[in-house]
């Protein structure tokens, strides 16, 4: 499982945590849901435990929960920041995209 979080991004999900209300057991958790424009969509949210089945991982110290039926289709990405006038917050590359929305956020995966 190979899963990249650049320094901004990074960042910005530790301020998610500390702004957010988390404390030091709270992790970043990462899935996949049906959504989006294009079919399928990124969810993230700060969370306190894990739920059953998650991958749990760590990025400089940030702890990652990832659901596991996500897992697939995470493999290989790349989590960055996007911090202009038009938008702030996370921007996934996914390799394993066959098309992705403008906005970043959502996805159409490879057969």
């Amino acid at each position: 499982m190979e899963l990249t979080f650049t320094p901004k991004a990074e960042r910005f999900i530790q301020r998610m945590i500390t702004f957010g209300g988390g404390n030091a057991a709270s992790a970043f958790r990462l899935a996949v849901k049906p959504g989006g424009c294009s079919g399928l969509s990124y969810d993230f949210r700060i969370v306190d435990a894990a739920e059953p089945g998650d991958v749990a991982i760590t990025s400089n110290g940030i702890p990652v929960l990832l659901e596991q039926k996500s897992v697939p289709f995470l493999n290989g990405v790349v989590v960055d920041c996007e911090d202009s006038l038009m938008n702030t917050g996370l921007v996934f590359t996914n390799p394993n995209a066959a098309a992705s929305c403008g906005c970043g956020t959502s996805f159409t995966p490879k057969e």
